[in-house]
C-alpha cells in the first residue's frame, strides 16, 4: 500500500510540475509513457559510417540500448564514460547504438568528438525522424527494447534504474512482438517549392493559416534556450541567436508587409518555457511550439536560428542562417518579387 501511494504521489508530482520545473528524467518518462510496453517500430538506421542497422532484424534475438546525444550537450557528455562501459560490456546479447540528435550540430562534429572520445559503438547521425519515432525531449535520452521487441525503458539519467533496465532487456524471453510501423515518409518543402496551407496553433491559443495567402511570411526557428543555455558550451551560436533575435523584434515591429510568426523547438522546451521567453525579452510576433518536431522536418530545419521567408503565392523564397546582412537582402529580394 506504501508503494502504491508513493508511485501515486510521484506521478501527481510530475503532471502538476510546471515544465521548467521537471527534470531531464522527468521530461523523458513522460514523453515515453506512450511507448513503454509497445513494440518498437521497424525502422532501418544507418551509421556515419555507411553501414546500416535493421531494428527489426534484432527483435527476438537482442535487446537494444538507444542513446540519443549532441555534442553541445553537457550531461550527454559527462554520461559518455558510462556508455563506453555499457558498450564494452555488452557482449552477444544487447545492441549498442549512440544517436547523435543533428540539432544544431555537423556530421563534422560527431566524427571529431567519436576521435577524441575513443567511441567504438555505431554512431547514427540522425534526420529527425528517430526523434519522433521514439519522443525525443530532452538530451541525453536512453531507449531500452527488450529482447522480445517490446520498448522496457525511456529515461534521461544513467544511473540504476537505466541499468537494472538494461539488464531486465537482455534477460527477457519470449516471441518478438510484431514491431510498430515506422514513420510515414513526410512532406518536405525546400526553397522555390510552394508550401501548401498549413494550420498552426500559437502559444496563446489563437491558430493561424501558414503560409499567409496573398501576403508574405516569415518563419523565424529559434530555441528558447539557445541563448541561455549555449552561452558557454557554444558561445558563437548563443550569439548568432541573440542577434537574430534583436533583430528580427525590430524588423517585425516595423514591417508590417510581413507575417512574422516565430517556431520553437520542442527539444528541452514546453509552453510555458516558451511563454516565460517570450515575456522575458518582450517578443511580439505569434510564436508557436513544435514539440513533435514536425516544422522542423518538413522544412529541413536542423540549425537555430533559421528564418524561412515565403512570397506572397506560398512559394519558399529564401532560407537564412545568419543575423544581418543576409536577412536583410533576403528581404530586399522578396520585396522586389
Amino acid at each position: 500500500m506504501h508503494r502504491l501511494l508513493l508511485a501515486c504521489f510521484l506521478l501527481l508530482g510530475l503532471a502538476a510540475a510546471p515544465a521548467w520545473a521537471q527534470s531531464g528524467q522527468q521530461r523523458a518518462e513522460a514523453a515515453g509513457k506512450s511507448l513503454v510496453g509497445t513494440p518498437a517500430p521497424h525502422v532501418i538506421l544507418k551509421t556515419i559510417d555507411g553501414k546500416t542497422i535493421d531494428l527489426a532484424s534484432l527483435y527476438g534475438k537482442q535487446a537494444i540500448y538507444l542513446k540519443f546525444w549532441a555534442t553541445w550537450c553537457v550531461p550527454c557528455r559527462e554520461q559518455m564514460p558510462h556508455l563506453k562501459k555499457t558498450y564494452a560490456e555488452a557482449g552477444p546479447d544487447l545492441a549498442v547504438i549512440a544517436i547523435s540528435v543533428g540539432f544544431d550540430e555537423t556530421l563534422q562534429d560527431v566524427r571529431k568528438y567519436r576521435d577524441e572520445m575513443g567511441l567504438k559503438m555505431p554512431l547514427v547521425f540522425d534526420d529527425g525522424s528517430l526523434g519522433q519515432a521514439f519522443h525525443l525531449r530532452v538530451t541525453p535520452q536512453h531507449v531500452v527494447i527488450g529482447r522480445d521487441g517490446r520498448i522496457l525503458y525511456v529515461g534521461h539519467e544513467a544511473n540504476a534504474r537505466l541499468d537494472a533496465a538494461l539488464q531486465a532487456a537482455r534477460s527477457s524471453t519470449g516471441v518478438a512482438a510484431a514491431g510498430a510501423a515506422a514513420p510515414k515518409e513526410e512532406a518536405h518543402y525546400d526553397t522555390g517549392d510552394r508550401v501548401p496551407a498549413f494550420d498552426a496553433a500559437m502559444l496563446d491559443g489563437k491558430h493561424l493559416s501558414l503560409p499567409e495567402a496573398g501576403k508574405p511570411t516569415a518563419l523565424v526557428f529559434l530555441s528558447p534556450w539557445c541563448e541561455s543555455y549555449l552561452a558557454t558550451s557554444r558561445p558563437e551560436l548563443s550569439k548568432s541567436c541573440r542577434a537574430m533575435r534583436e533583430q528580427v523584434s525590430a524588423l517585425s515591429a516595423r514591417d508590417t508587409r510581413l507575417r512574422w510568426v516565430g517556431v520553437a523547438s520542442g527539444l528541452w522546451a514546453a509552453h510555458d518555457e516558451l511563454a516565460k521567453y517570450r515575456d522575458e525579452h518582450r517578443i511580439g510576433m505569434p510564436l508557436t511550439l513544435d514539440d513533435s518536431g514536425a516544422l522542423f522536418r518538413r522544412f529541413r530545419v536542423t540549425h537555430v536560428p533559421t528564418v524561412l521567408l515565403f512570397d506572397a503565392q506560398g512559394r519558399l523564397a529564401a532560407r537564412v542562417e545568419q543575423p544581418g546582412a543576409p536577412l536583410e537582402q533576403a528581404l530586399k529580394n522578396l520585396s522586389t518579387r
